[in-house]
């Protein structure tokens, strides 16, 4: 695990895809826990404390490499390849939703 991100040139002041887990959402589903968005390409995934597990599978697809949290309050980011939750100190707002 390292102690610094070494991807934040990835991070994009991005629009979420939607106000749920698109994956769930396509299912039919609405039971996630928590929501991630996608710091490369806004894409909004269910935590993996959630059935389906989708912000990670995102990840695993895509290589995108940070989410940040989509809950309301809430502002940290996570960044897969590096393990490392953080938060910045001139974060953009973070993205909720209703």
């Amino acid at each position: 695990m390292s102690a610094v991100c070494e991807h934040l040139d990835e991070i994009r002041e991005v629009s979420p895809s939607g106000t749920g887990c698109v994956e769930c959402l396509a299912a039919g589903r609405s039971d996630w826990v928590h929501l991630r968005v996608c710091q490369l390409c806004g894409h909004v995934g269910c935590c993996d404390n959630s059935p389906g597990k989708h912000a990670t599978a995102h990840n695993h697809a895509t290589g995108h490499p940070i989410i940040r949290s989509f809950e309301p309050g809430e502002g940290w980011y996570y960044c897969y390849p590096d393990d490392l939750m953080f938060e910045l100190e001139d974060a953009p707002p973070a993205p909720t939703h209703p």
